[in-house]
C-alpha cells in the first residue's frame, strides 16, 4: 500500500511499530527447509536489508521441511502465491514449466555481485528451459561421517573405503550392544541417499541412459536398494530408522547409537556443537564394484514468482541475500558450500572437518557428482513422496526392491522420454 507523503511524515514512530501494515511495500518470503538457528539468521539478515531499504516490509512465512512441498504447492494453487520462494532444485520445473517463475537473467544482467558468482550457479540455477529460475545459495554434497570411538571399538582403524567394507564395518558395529553400524534414513529426505547407494552399487551416476530409459531397475541399481533392506532387517541400523528424518540421524550420530551418517555439510553443524572434532572425522563416501562413488550433489536457491506485485524489491531482497558478504554468512550457518568464486578460501572452510567434501571435489575421475533432473515437472511429487513410502515397504519387507524399483523406473522413463520428445531439437 503506498502512503501519501504527508501521512508518512507524522507517522515514523507509528510505522515502526506497525510493521507492514504502514510499509511502501511488503515483499513476502517462504522458508522451507526451516530450523531455528536459520529463522534467527534469515530474519537477521532481512532485519538489515529492511534497515538499508526504508518503506520495504518483508513477511516471512516458515514452512515445517517435513510438508512444505505439499504446503507450498496448497498456497500457490489458492491463489496465496508469495514473492520469494526457497526452493529445492527438484521443485523448480512444477512451477517454471507452468509460467509461475519469473526469469532473473534481465536482473542478473545489472547485479553488481553477479561478476563473482560461480559458474555452477549460473548452471544450476537456470537447468529448466536454460532460463535463470534460480539463483543457488550453496550446494550440498553427500560424503560419510564416522564415530572414531565406535570404530576403535569395534577393532577398526579408519573409514569404509568401500561399499562391501562398508556394509561389513557397520554389521561389526552392531554387534556392540545398543549400537547400531548405520544412520539409515527411511523417513522426510531420504531418497538422496537411497539413489546415491544404488548408483555406487549399479557403478553407474545418474538416472537414465541416452534413450530416456530408466537406470534404477537395473542389476546394480537393485542390489544398491536390496543392500539397504538386508543393513536394516539385520541390525545394522535402528529399527526407528525405517521413518528417521534429517535430525533424526544427525542426533543418532552424534549421541553415539550408531557409527555413521552419509550427510551433507549442513549436518555437520550440529555434529560438531555436541561432539569433540577428536571423535569423528568426514571421510569421502566408499566407492562400488568399478572403483568409483557417485555422491548426490543438490542445491536450494531462491526463486521469484511471476505474478508479484512487487518484483524491484523481491530482487532487491534476493539480491542482498545473495551477495558475498550475506551469502558467506548464511553457508557458515546453514551448512552448504557457497556460491562465489573465492570464497571457499575462507578460514571457516580450511578445516580437517570439510576434508571429506573437498576430497570428492577435487577428484572428478573418482567421484563423479550426481544432480537431479530437475526438468521434469513431477520430480518433487515423485521424491518427496512415492519413493520415499515405497522406500519404506521396502525396508519392512512389504514389497521387493525388484518391484520397488520397476515402478519407479517405468514412473522416471516416461517422464524424462515424454520430456524428451516435447524438446526434441
Amino acid at each position: 500500500m503506498k502512503i501519501p507523503k504527508i501521512m508518512m511524515a507524522t507517522a515514523v514512530g507509528l510505522a515502526v511499530s506497525a510493521g507492514s501494515a504502514l510499509a511502501d511495500s511488503t515483499v513476502r518470503l517462504v522458508e522451507v527447509i526451516t530450523s531455528p538457528p536459520r529463522t534467527v539468521l534469515l530474519k537477521k539478515q532481512i532485519a538489515e536489508f529492511e534497515a538499508a531499504n526504508p518503506g520495504v516490509k518483508v513477511e516471512v512465512v516458515s514452512l515445517p521441511w517435513g510438508q512444505a512441498f505439499e504446503k507450498l504447492l496448497t498456497m500457490v494453487q489458492a491463489g496465496d502465491t508469495p514473492d520469494v520462494v526457497e526452493m529445492p532444485e527438484r521443485w523448480i520445473a512444477l512451477y517454471a514449466n507452468n509460467g509461475q517463475l519469473a526469469d532473473l537473467g534481465p536482473y542478473m544482467a545489472k547485479w553488481d555481485d553477479a561478476k563473482t558468482l560461480g559458474e555452477r550457479a549460473k548452471q544450476f540455477g537456470s537447468s529448466v528451459n536454460d532460463t535463470q529460475y534460480m539463483i543457488p545459495y550453496g550446494y550440498y554434497i553427500n560424503a560419510l561421517f564416522w564415530n572414531k570411538k565406535l570404530f576403535k571399538e569395534a577393532g577398526l582403524d579408519g573409514p569404509p573405503a568401500t561399499l562391501d567394507d562398508f556394509v561389513a564395518d557397520a554389521k561389526k558395529i552392531s554387534a556392540i550392544p545398543g549400537k547400531y553400524g548405520y544412520c539409515l534414513r527411511g523417513g522426510p529426505g531420504a531418497f538422496n541417499g537411497m539413489h546415491m547407494f544404488m548408483n555406487i552399487a549399479q557403478g553407474k551416476g545418474g538416472y537414465f541412459n541416452e534413450d530416456g530409459t530408466s537406470t534404477f531397475n537395473e542389476e546394480g541399481s537393485v542390489k544398491g536398494l536390496q543392500m539397504l533392506a538386508d543393513m536394516y532387517k539385520d541390525g545394522s541400523a535402528p529399527k526407528d530408522s525405517v521413518s528417521w528424518g534429517f535430525n533424526e540421524t544427525v542426533t543418532g550420530f552424534y549421541s553415539g547409537t550408531c557409527a555413521m551418517l552419509n550427510q551433507d555439510p549442513d549436518a555437520l553443524l550440529g555434529v560438531a556443537d555436541k561432539m569433540s572434532a577428536d571423535d569423528f572425522a568426514v571421510a569421502p563416501l566408499p566407492v562400488g564394484p568399478n572403483g568409483k562413488s557417485y555422491p548426490t550433489l543438490s542445491y536450494v536457491g531462491w526463486t521469484m514468482f511471476a505474478n508479484s506485485k512487487v518484483k524491484d524489491d523481491a530482487w532487491k531482497l534476493m539480491a542482498t541475500l545473495l551477495s558475498p558478504k550475506d551469502n558467506l554468512e548464511w553457508t557458515k550457518e546453514v551448512g552448504v558450500l557457497p556460491i562465489h568464486n573465492g570464497a571457499d578460501q575462507d578460514a571457516h572452510f580450511k578445516t580437517e572437518q570439510f576434508k571429506g567434501w573437498f576430497e570428492e571435489l577435487s577428484d572428478p575421475g573418482k567421484y563423479e557428482m550426481v544432480t537431479p533432473p530437475t526438468q521434469l515437472e513431477n520430480l518433487g511429487s515423485f521424491v518427496e513422496n512415492v519413493a520415499i513410502k515405497d522406500f519404506q515397504q521396502v525396508l519392512l519387507g512389504q514389497k521387493s526392491a525388484k518391484q520397488a524399483t520397476d515402478e519407479w523406473a517405468a514412473f522416471l522413463t516416461k517422464e524424462q522420454q515424454d520430456w524428451m520428445a516435447k524438446n526434441k531439437k
